[in-house]
């Protein structure tokens, strides 16, 4: 099976339900146990989680990480189909088109011995619920220790070094109530609501940039208000995600917005930015085994949308976003580049098997050039 075949496969799943992705979890185990990989798979909260390694017990051990789980499209968008080289349906980019051709450069590094290489397939990362991530219980109970880890996020095979950290709010707009017939005679809280998100939209965080992000994103992504249809709202919620730059504090965020007027943040939700340094012997080796793979070279960038590979790196783990080419991702045209799934296949294949000879060579301490960054430097 090929990457656009598995990848088609992959997609057909509803895998924004549970049951979706139940399914689509069996078909990746029984996927691998054909191919004898060891596998195995956790529950986590009534999800499954699928876990598969090949490889020495006593080499380096790097992780590749995907997910199955999808955000929510139309019936349609499930239907995959190929138009010249993009492959276009919910989840081709973010990221089963990626995910595919994890799975078989695992199976590819069967053939090798050097190198343990484990496969982490989880049901959750699209989840708000960022407290109870099956990665994080993966990480700190052990079962994702490494030495490196790949989460195969799209980038469009550069190496993803740096993300924006994610500050998710639910604020609540006060006004005043008055009868529908006559609005004049209160304050619409809907309205102010509003205003409120386009305030926000120009606080002082929202004006600063870093080496590899010209600014924070804001998206107002929910808002609920109104209780009766011949009533002035004077309450109104609005879910607003930040998604801040590294060197930002996300205190100082909530401060900034809890200072407004006739505003009160109710819930806040945080998770960090991602950063590893782009000298990393192991961030380099890929750098190498991606330009051997494509034309040009490698660059380091920085992702705007926030990945799993956070809680690699809070456990002290280097992680970098490295996926295919494509683009619309959480979009209605969503794609990935057919060709890109074969060339990302063979740079994790070439960085598997290339990684001893490349760490041997220079565990002399001689650091080969940085990883070049894309609109600065990135920090070491």
């Amino acid at each position: 099976m090929d990457e656009q075949a598995l990848a088609e496969r992959l997609m057909a799943y509803d895998t924004s339900r549970p049951e979706g992705v139940v399914s689509a979890a069996e078909f990746v185990k029984g996927w691998l146990e054909a191919r004898g990989v060891s596998v195995e798979s956790i529950d986590h909260y009534g999800l499954p989680v699928v876990l598969a390694e090949t490889g020495p017990v006593d080499g380096p051990v790097v992780v590749l990480h995907g997910h199955l789980d999808v955000v929510p499209a139309f019936e349609e968008q499930f239907e995959p189909r190929v138009e010249g080289d993009r492959l276009i349906g919910r989840g081709s980019y973010d990221m089963k088109g990626g995910l595919a051709a994890m799975l078989l450069a695992l199976h590819d590094a069967g053939g090798q011995d050097a190198v343990r290489v484990r496969l982490a397939c989880v049901p959750d990362e699209e989840s708000e619920d960022v407290d109870r991530r099956s990665t994080d219980m993966l990480v700190a109970t052990g079962a994702l220790d490494a030495d490196f880890a790949i989460t195969g996020e799209p980038t469009d095979l550069h190496i993803g070094i740096q993300a924006k950290g994610v500050l998710a709010l639910r604020v609540e707009v006060r006004g005043t109530a008055a009868h529908g017939s006559t609005p004049w005679l209160g304050d619409n809280a809907i309205l102010k609501a509003y205003d409120v998100f386009r305030r926000i939209e120009t606080l002082p965080f929202s004006r600063q940039s870093s080496d590899l992000f010209d600014r924070p994103s804001i998206n107002l992504a929910r808002i609920m208000g109104g209780d009766a249809f011949n009533k002035v709202p004077d309450r109104c919620g609005m879910d607003v995600d930040i998604r801040y730059l590294p060197g930002q504090d996300p205190r100082e965020i909530l401060d900034q917005v809890g200072e407004l007027p006739d505003v009160e943040v109710l819930r806040s939700l945080h998770r960090a930015p991602a950063i590893v340094s782009r000298h990393n012997p192991y961030v380099l080796a890929l750098r190498d085994a991606v330009s051997r793979s494509v034309e040009g070279e490698a660059l380091s960038i920085g992702r705007d949308g926030a990945s799993d590979a956070i809680a690699f790196l809070e456990a002290g783990v280097p992680a970098v976003e490295f996926g295919p080419v494509g683009a619309g991702h959480h979009g209605p045209d969503e794609w990935v580049s057919i060709a890109s799934l074969a060339c990302y296949r063979r740079a994790l294949g070439d960085f598997v098997s290339g990684l001893p000879g490349w760490l041997a060579r220079h565990e002399d301490g001689q650091a080969p050039p940085a990883l070049r960054a894309v609109g600065g430097e990135a920090p070491g």
